[in-house]
């Protein structure tokens, strides 16, 4: 009876943590720089990097040069005037030969453009607000953190890493092939990446991110036959281009929906004339209430978690505007922004490793986090090409918002979470 409660109060213990002498260097590592960290941090919050503040962007891209510089790595800035954008920083370290090939993924710039009125760094205890405190100066940090301490270990000198900062991730420069050149050809060089923006946590427990859906934007234009509001739906006028959008639009609505798709129409606008601007984000339209109206346009977004998902309510998409009503006209383009990173086996042995990581440091098992729940990033357009893991930076609140609050000991528990993962993923033989 005494053995069978014993070995019953083992098993409901948590394990006993497994940490090598360069593990639990790595721990006490991240602990002696918290001060360090946060100061870094506040440095980075206070300099504005809205994604169209060049040289914003470009300062913070010199205050991360600095760092990983100090670490060793060997850093090179990757302008991008072409694109409309600062630049993108790019940094490597050349570890043991045979070796897998790390990537590391971050973002300089933030939402928040030198006329928000959100500009400071202000801590309260053991939270901090500020413009890009979680997102992503709060993920950069963080990596810094770990590599820091995998530095002081000795893990680092013998790591094959790769990391890149994009200059543009909130608001991604065109065109797109040119702005994500770089980083999809790091991604073909690598065995695993880590992505460095938030975790996400729910109910108190944090959880492992294998997967991050698409962002997808459309563009509806339809046209019908003008005329007196009193002839409208006879055989000769039709039912106008107002009528023809609303129509697609509720077919959108009744005919799309499936498994981890989400769809919006952002925008719409109709009468005797609609047209969007430059930059597709406003729209104008006249009109009167006796005039059947001729042009009608809307504008939208889309989300999948394959790319076949995205080929297939493209296709639906088309399929439905091209059924337009007599007298009428539509047509439908699409812009694909963001790619998706689909669930994958290599993705959950990632977790899975990360899990082990966990129990080692006796923290509790981080369940898969339902794709719905985060947005867009970086990592899909390298998913294609290898295994990854989204959320190694720290969890927040309020993010793209003025109530932007990082919670800071998450800061240095995700630290330690990398510099072990890392260090284990970086001596397996490629």
């Amino acid at each position: 009876m005494i053995r069978t409660l014993l070995l019953a109060a083992l098993l409901a213990s948590p394990a006993a943590a497994v940490l090598a002498p360069p593990e639990a260097k790595m721990v006490a590592a991240v602990d002696a720089g918290q001060a360090k960290s946060l100061a870094l941090l506040e440095e980075l919050v206070n300099q504005n990097s809205g994604s169209n503040n060049i040289a914003g962007v470009t300062a913070v891209g010199v205050i991360m040069r600095r760092e990983l510089d100090a670490l060793g790595l060997k850093t090179r800035w990757i302008p991008l005037t072409q694109t409309g954008r600062a630049g993108h920083l790019v940094a490597t370290n050349a570890g043991k030969a045979g070796t897998k090939h790390l990537l590391l993924i971050g973002h300089l710039d933030t939402v928040f453009e030198p006329d928000s009125p959100f500009q400071k760094y202000v801590r309260n205890g053991d939270k901090a607000q500020g413009p890009g405190v979680a997102d992503d100066k709060g993920g950069m940090v963080t990596m810094l953190g770990a590599l820091a301490a995998m530095k002081a270990a000795g893990t680092l000198k013998t790591a094959n890493l790769e990391i890149v900062l994009t200059g543009d991730e909130e608001s991604t420069g065109k065109p797109i092939e040119a702005a994500r050149a770089d980083l999809i050809a790091a991604g073909k060089r690598a065995d695993a990446a880590l992505d460095f923006e938030g975790l996400v946590r729910i109910d108190g427990r944090d959880m492992g991110s294998i997967a991050r859906r698409s962002s997808n934007s459309w563009t509806l234009r339809t046209t019908g036959k003008s005329g007196h509001s009193s002839l409208i739906f006879n055989a000769e006028y039709g039912d106008g281009a107002v009528n023809e959008l609303a129509r697609i639009v509720a077919a959108f609505r009744a005919e799309l929906p499936e498994p981890n798709l989400t769809f919006n129409v952002g925008l719409i606008a109709g009468g005797a004339t609609a047209a969007l601007d430059e930059a597709k984000t406003r729209a104008t339209a006249t009109g009167k209430p006796n005039i059947i109206p001729g042009t009608g346009v809307a504008r939208g977004d889309f989300r999948t978690l394959s790319q076949e998902q995205t080929d297939r309510v493209k296709a639906k998409m088309t399929a439905i505007v091209a059924r337009h009503a007599p007298l009428t006209g539509a047509e439908i383009d699409f812009d694909e922004g963001y790619p998706p990173m689909a669930p994958t086996a290599g993705n959950r042995a990632l977790l899975a490793k990360l899990n082990v990581v966990n129990r080692d440091l006796t923290l509790p098992e981080m369940p898969e986090l339902d794709p719905l729940k985060r947005g867009a990033g970086d990592i899909a357009f390298v998913a294609a090409d290898v295994d990854g893991l989204v959320g190694l930076g720290p969890t927040s609140t309020g993010d793209h918002s003025p109530e932007e609050t990082v919670d800071i000991p998450s800061i240095f528990t995700q630290a330690k979470r990398a510099a072990i993962l890392m260090s284990r993923l970086a001596s397996e033989r490629r």
